[in-house]
């Protein structure tokens, strides 16, 4: 929904200078977890998509920049039509509507899952570039500690302190240590079924403005662990095997076993997933979303998960089973 008059305006203006006097109509068919919206144009010739990324709260160099880096090794990803960065609009094929997210329940499931883990290498191919930020120690701990400030103190009110300060710290300084002792390579950084698309082409990849030099395993956590669908543990373990021998053969894991990278995996996993339910707080209290109140429960439970498998975190798994994940369902009665 366009907010505002003036927007409205902007926007029309926009495409008349692309489209000229040629008809058309559009209608506003998603926003992502960000400050975006997206539009589909309809012309009496074709579809197109137009993000509206207002320039006052995002940079969009990096999205086109970025489209051009993956699209060099060969990756499929939407083709900027026309941008304005004064204003904030970005024109855009139209990859049409098939998420790998609308696949989940067919019989393909499989078959799509291997076929997108095919995509990793691609992406860890792309050299290092301009548009991407440094994924440094200082950058993680920002990161990790979205779940400490979003969703415990500012959404469940809990006042971390005294011995769990202490054990929180220690968690952050061991992901940190996770994190950068990995193979180094670009990574999508939000590598999940709502973000890669079934084309007639083959498999398209969106939002991959955040695209980063980081950890081999992100991406393989972002896809097999996804916030959105938890996939059954024995298909999860044949698609995890599958992720390992893609990059081995790829000569992208170096001299790593594939127990080291699981481990890799894990934690890797844990550092995402608190940040992922932090996001979905701070979505809710600072942006006003309400709609990933929802996801936050299935997120927890691979943090739940993680944090049993490592001694060192069962504080953590702890304080999940008897506060945290109670008062999470407590405070999300309400919206039920």
């Amino acid at each position: 929904m366009i907010k505002n008059d003036n927007r409205k305006t902007q926007l029309e203006a926009f495409l008349i200078k692309y489209l000229g006097r040629q008809p058309f109509s559009f209608h506003a068919i998603t926003s992502d977890a960000s400050f975006r919206q997206y539009y589909r144009v309809v012309t009496d010739s074709e579809n197109l998509i137009l993000m509206d990324s207002p320039a006052d709260l995002i940079d969009n160099r990096p999205f086109v920049g970025l489209q051009q880096d993956f699209a060099k090794v060969g990756l499929i990803v939407p083709q900027v039509l026309a941008s304005d960065f004064e204003s904030g609009f970005i024109l855009l094929n139209d990859l049409g509507a098939e998420h790998l997210a609308d696949r989940l329940s067919s019989d393909s499931r499989m078959t799509d899952y291997k076929a997108v883990l095919s995509l990793l290498p691609q992406i860890a191919s792309i050299s290092p570039s301009q548009w991407m930020k440094p994924y440094d120690d200082d950058f993680i701990r920002l990161e990790i500690n979205i779940f400490k400030e979003w969703l415990l103190e500012k959404w469940l009110g809990l006042n971390v302190s005294g011995e769990h300060q202490r054990l929180w710290h220690e968690l952050v300084t061991s992901l940190i240590e996770v994190m950068l002792q990995q193979p180094q390579v670009t990574m999508h950084r939000d590598f999940h079924s709502r973000n890669i698309m079934k084309t007639s082409g083959g498999w398209a990849l969106i939002d991959f403005q955040d695209a980063v030099q980081g950890p081999i395993s992100y991406d393989a956590v972002s896809l097999l662990k996804d916030c959105y669908f938890t996939l059954p543990e024995h298909e999860f373990e044949q698609l995890l095997k599958y992720n390992y021998e893609l990059f081995y053969k790829q000569g992208l894991m170096a001299d790593l076993s594939f127990v080291q990278y699981c481990d890799y995996f894990h934690l890797t996993g844990l550092q995402r997933h608190l940040k992922a339910a932090g996001i979905f707080c701070r979505l809710l209290l600072r942006d006003g979303k309400s709609g990933y109140l929802q996801n936050i429960l299935p997120t927890l439970d691979y943090i739940l998960e993680a944090g049993k498998q490592y001694e060192q975190f069962q504080w953590l798994a702890t304080w999940l089973d008897n506060e945290i994940i109670p008062a999470v369902k407590r405070k999300l009665e309400p919206q039920t």
